[in-house]
């Protein structure tokens, strides 16, 4: 360094950004750096580039030359170690400064931010240090400055990737407003799997994330909204159960009991639109299909009517007298003609008004019937051209509730599904007991085959197996010949077989019975009697 500074003027506008930190003058200082040769810079006006400028490892002595990071070229690394003396031993080391913290750059002085055309004055007593250079560096400055990184010229600079920093992590606060939307499948991929990762470690949103997903499943199930129509049976049991009603209501009306209550569960909410709904009315008459046009009102007034034919035999009052008290005309006894007698007594005609006589006659019936016993079950009720026991009147006012409950939803596009299979059963159960009489009467009028093999009373007969299948389904045998016959299974002739809401729909007239049957094997003519038979015990 030469006495005027202007050299280092130079060398201190070269690297004016490289760290410098004031240390105790050390052994090192003592030694002649004269005879060490100094990196040669880039020309004047050129700036040098970062990875020249050296990172200070040692301290620098307030006056003086430079210290131990001198060049470490060949041969003057050697020139450069330290002697070990006792001043070198007791020489203080530099502090060291924790990583976690940033060494406060010296202030510069004003001007000082863009690099100058000609050199700085060097502040006096402060040095700057420099890494050694390749001897290509020392050799060819140019190469120097060209070079990133002095003595691999050749190589080229790695490329820099930007780190991608980190995704937030979002709040549980965030993450609990986002269940609704998870157990929706309505999250991003990114929230989706934040959420499910929070509900690995969170039990109170696992458990809200479960109670939500199934309420999600109740929002696209297919199944019907109707309540099972076994379900008043059940809750009846159960409440029988705990606590046994005084005066039970027998087996035999139970039938009655859970159709009328169907019924009326279906018409109770209905407006005046559809009271005034047409609703057609089907049944076969011998060969042929016969319907008649009246309202939802009109249907329950039929039902009433006929109803009537039970009360007369528990000693209640006939509603179709009521009506027609007004005019004094004797009560017919056919259901056709009281269902005729009634529509022609209510002018105008029946509203929702017709509902609550309807069920209050409805209730009667079923308390009359539980409180007499089964004394009365075998009691004769008249149809007019048939009786039956007023056990199985019931029941058949329970089949003509469901089939006629049936029509009316049809009118009103709303879902009645069929009895309960026990129910059911007993039902097909009826009409095939009714049968043989049916058949009889068939034949006496000449619809029918002549019989072929007539037996005593009560002895086996030639038999058609009716097997019905599906919902309250069973085997029963229909005798052909005589109606005091017994069907048996050695004297089938035929089988044919039907689903259990088919078969019933056939009694109530509302299929043909060619459309019936979907199997048949065996006599011809005996499945056709049969069929024919089921269809003719329709009516009104």
């Amino acid at each position: 360094m030469s006495g005027d500074g202007r050299e280092g003027d130079r060398r201190d506008d070269e690297v004016r950004d490289a760290r410098r930190i004031p240390g105790p003058r050390g052994a090192v200082d003592d030694l002649d750096l004269e005879s060490v040769p100094r990196p040669v810079l880039p020309p004047r006006g050129e700036q040098a580039p970062e990875e020249t400028v050296p990172k200070q490892e040692a301290p620098v002595p307030e006056d003086g030359a430079p210290g131990q990071e001198a060049l470490k070229e060949e041969g003057a690394l050697e020139a450069l170690e330290t002697p070990e003396t006792p001043e070198a031993q007791e020489a203080p080391e530099a502090p060291e400064v924790p990583e976690a913290q940033e060494v406060p750059e010296t202030p510069e002085a004003p001007g000082a931010s863009a690099a100058p055309d000609g050199p700085a004055p060097e502040e006096e007593g402060e040095y700057v240090v420099y890494e050694p250079l390749s001897e290509t560096a020392a050799a060819d400055p140019a190469a120097s400055a060209a070079s990133p990184h002095p003595g691999t010229a050749d190589a080229p600079p790695a490329p820099v990737t930007p780190a991608t920093p980190p995704a937030p992590a979002l709040s549980h606060q965030v993450l609990k407003a986002l269940l609704g939307a998870w157990a929706l499948s309505a999250c991003s991929a990114e929230e989706t799997a934040a959420v499910e990762e929070h509900l690995t470690s969170c039990a109170p949103c696992a458990d809200e994330a479960l109670r939500l997903r199934d309420a999600v499943g109740l929002l696209h199930t297919d199944g019907s909204l109707d309540l099972d129509p076994g379900l008043r049976a059940r809750v009846l049991d159960g409440c029988l159960g705990r606590r046994p009603a005084r005066i039970p209501v027998p087996e035999w009306v139970t039938p009655y009991d859970a159709e009328t209550a169907r019924l009326d569960a279906l018409v109770r909410d209905f407006g005046a639109a559809e009271w005034h709904a047409p609703v057609q009315l089907q049944w076969f008459e011998e060969e042929r299909a016969v319907t008649r046009r009246t309202t939802v009102a009109g249907v329950i007034g039929h039902l009433m009517a006929v109803d009537g034919l039970l009360s007369a035999v528990l000693g209640l009052e006939d509603p179709l007298a009521a009506v027609q008290g007004r005019g004094g005309s004797e009560v017919p006894l056919t259901p056709v003609r009281r269902t005729e007698a009634y529509w022609a007594a209510t002018h105008p005609p029946a509203t929702r008004a017709v509902r609550e006589p309807w069920r209050d006659l409805t209730h009667r019936l079923i308390s009359t019937a539980s409180i007499a016993g089964r004394n009365v079950a075998e009691r004769s009720v008249s149809y007019g051209d048939f009786a039956l026991p007023l056990q199985d009147a019931l029941l058949d006012r329970a089949f003509e509730c469901w089939v006629h409950g049936t029509d009316i939803a049809e009118a009103v596009d709303y879902p009645y599904g069929p009895p309960s299979a026990v129910h059911l059963h007993r039902m097909v159960d009826l009409a095939a007991r009714m049968l043989p009489a049916a058949l009889a009467g068939r034949r006496r009028a000449g619809l029918a085959g002549p019989a072929r093999e007539l037996v005593a009373p009560g002895e086996p007969g030639r038999s058609v197996h009716l097997e019905v299948e599906g919902h309250g389904g069973g085997d029963w045998y229909i005798a052909l010949d005589s109606p005091a016959a017994v069907g048996s299974p050695d004297r089938a002739v035929a089988q044919v077989a039907l689903d259990g809401v088919e078969f019933c729909r056939l009694v109530a007239g509302h299929i043909s019975p060619v459309e019936a049957a979907a199997g048949q094997e065996g006599d011809r003519e005996a499945i056709r009697d049969v069929l024919f038979a089921a269809a003719s015990l329709s009516r009104l």
